[in-house]
């Protein structure tokens, strides 16, 4: 068993970067300094651990000129989105400026003789596992408001991605958080399996496939830790006859083909009224060819590779599934590593799809989506609700009205009217079915990070 784990760039196929696994000793050495400096931390006020932890927040956003090109090189995001800078100070910022309201005590109605209350404690030790699509923002939806919340966090970050977890690490040290109080890990799977079952950790946070969540399920069985599971996606967008074509085609190739389609929330299947059909499919597919495959390392890229190999080749099967079953293609995009076995995936837009084939209905993660006529609103959702998973869904129509009519009936966590892909840290980041349980951001996000006690306090 090797003792280390290597970072292969999809760019080049090189190693970009090595790290020693940690041992047994030094990750139970983690737990005892995590408990020791959580007693602590935990007294002190709300207010100061918001301004401690708002400067490991800038110290984060300050070392962004060099997170970029360490994207590019880990998992092939291009340079010219900047990052993640952008959605990890919104969400920060804002759960640093909600901390004193979502963690107040809450007075109950006067009732003669009695003074009652509601207070929300720590966990104690929460355990943060990362995912490499989006290994900034994902981490920092737990990390931030747990460490606002008074506990202490374990990162283990995806092997892909170990570098963001450096840099977490890197901005607590320069903020002055107390030392042991954020600690990045670098563990194996097995490891962090019993990590999990130790009894050790009070709370885990785990963003990944469905099988990775059924083995944090199982490895936690028995210790009572809480769990916030983020797992598959297969979002839907539904085009109604009024909306605004231009609008929905451009974002929805957004939300299609940003990050290599490799976003939880990513749109994998449309689903248009059969009056603006043909119209839509035009314009998506124009705009859809403005997103080319290229070198994330140039400015002008706006797809990158896929994390891995592996990854483009599901997407390739699902692909060649649907055109045998008649699908067709509209991009045949080409590029000179795009492969079997390569990372290099060109985007594809695919029509004549049903819910016979894998890519409406199991999850893609990658650069293709279907485009599906339907006859009406019911139609729409019962073809939207035919799937494992519910993390977001999108409606695009003039009538909001019926956008929360038509929500109200979509199993899924997020409903949007005419926008997709995004995270408003306001709101609850959620999802049903397969796509887990628990929910991050706004204040249920607190809520999930701490402990109820109530006070029950009569007068004499």
């Amino acid at each position: 068993m090797t003792d280390t784990v290597n970072i292969i760039s999809p760019i080049d196929a090189s190693t970009y970067a090595s790290r020693k696994l940690a041992s047994g000793e030094e990750i139970a050495s983690a737990t005892v300094r995590a408990r020791a400096a959580q007693r602590d931390w935990r007294n002190v006020p709300v207010a100061d651990r918001v301004r401690i932890v708002g400067r490991m927040v800038d110290e984060l956003l300050a070392m962004n000129d060099d997170i970029v090109p360490e994207l590019a090189w880990q998992m092939g995001r291009p340079i010219r989105f900047g990052g993640e800078k952008r959605g990890v100070e919104e969400r920060s910022r804002h759960m640093l400026t909600i901390a004193a309201e979502a963690l107040a005590p809450m007075q109950r109605p006067d009732k003669a003789g009695f003074t009652r209350s509601i207070i929300r404690e720590p966990l104690g030790l929460v355990l943060v596992v990362a995912p490499w699509n989006y290994p900034f923002l994902t981490a920092a939806n737990s990390i931030i408001p747990g460490l606002v919340a008074g506990n202490a966090v374990l990162l283990k970050h995806a092997s892909q991605t170990l570098l963001a977890g450096e840099r977490f690490a890197e901005a607590a040290k320069r903020a002055g958080l107390p030392a042991g109080l954020f600690q990045n890990l670098v563990t194996g799977h097995a490891d962090t399996e019993k990590l999990i079952g130790s009894g050790q950790i009070d709370h885990i946070n785990f963003t990944g496939s469905v099988e990775g969540g059924r083995r944090i399920e199982i490895a936690a069985a028995g210790t009572f830790a809480s769990l916030g599971l983020e797992l598959g996606g297969k979002d839907p967008a539904y085009v109604r006859a009024d909306a605004d074509l231009d609008n929905a085609a451009e974002n929805l190739a957004d939300g299609s083909f940003f990050n290599s389609g490799q976003s939880c929330c990513g749109v994998e299947r449309i689903y248009v009224h059969e009056s603006a059909y043909d119209d839509f499919v035009e314009r998506f597919i124009a705009h859809a060819k403005t997103w080319t495959l290229g070198d994330p390392r140039d400015p002008e890229t706006i797809v990158g590779p896929m994390a891995r190999g592996n990854f483009a080749d599901h997407v390739r099967q699902q692909t060649a599934e649907a055109v045998r079953a008649g699908a067709q293609r509209h991009l045949n995009g080409s590029h000179a590593k795009d492969v079997a076995g390569s990372p290099w995936l060109a985007p594809e837009v695919l029509t004549g799809v049903n819910h016979q084939m894998s890519v409406m209905r199991e999850e893609s993660f990658g650069p293709v989506v279907g485009i599906m006529k339907v006859a009406d609103d019911t139609e729409a959702i019962t073809l939207m609700n035919d799937s494992p998973y519910g993390l977001t869904a999108s409606i695009w129509t003039a009538d909001l009205d019926q956008a929360a009519r038509i929500g109200a009936e979509v199993e899924t966590g997020t409903i949007f009217a005419n926008r997709c892909d995004y995270l408003d840290p306001a709101l609850v980041w959620t999802g049903v079915k397969d796509t887990g349980k628990g929910g991050a951001l706004s204040e249920i996000g607190y809520h999930n990070l701490t402990q109820p006690k109530s006070f029950h306090l009569k007068h004499l």
